[in-house]
């Protein structure tokens, strides 16, 4: 018994399918507040698209400020660094990503992990002496 896999699909199109086509083509699949981000980007959009082609041509990672970029099908497949605000963080881009903005992927928060509490924290710790 053989298991097939499941072709990986966004509202009924092949990955295949949604790369052949334009990036407003693209944008009639997706919720209004991402097609109207498309619609409003365009210009910006395919900007960024040739800067990516551009630079793996010449072999060099993507890296990118814009966290408001709409993910489109031609990003699938790449690694994109995306600026936290400190640092680029690498961001895979997947299918499940379609539609979904670059800076969701890429947190400016980190997880905060909390020491012990120092002197003069507390009311019992201000009378401690200090050594």
């Amino acid at each position: 018994m053989e298991l097939k896999k499941k072709e990986i699909t966004y509202r009924g199109k092949g990955i295949e399918e949604l790369k052949e086509m334009g990036v407003r083509e693209f944008a009639k699949y997706l919720p209004s507040d991402s097609r109207r981000a498309i619609f409003r980007q365009f210009e910006k959009i395919e900007k960024f698209l040739l800067k990516c082609k551009e630079r793996l041509d010449k072999g060099k990672q993507i890296k990118t400020h814009l966290r408001e970029l709409v993910i489109v099908p031609q990003m699938v497949g790449l690694n994109i660094g995306v600026y936290n605000g400190q640092t680029f963080i690498p961001v895979r881009i997947t299918i499940e990503m379609l539609g979904h903005r670059l800076g969701e992927f890429s947190l400016t928060r980190g997880k905060v992990q909390h020491g012990a509490p120092g002197i003069g924290a507390t009311k019992s710790s201000a009378s401690m002496s200090v050594k």
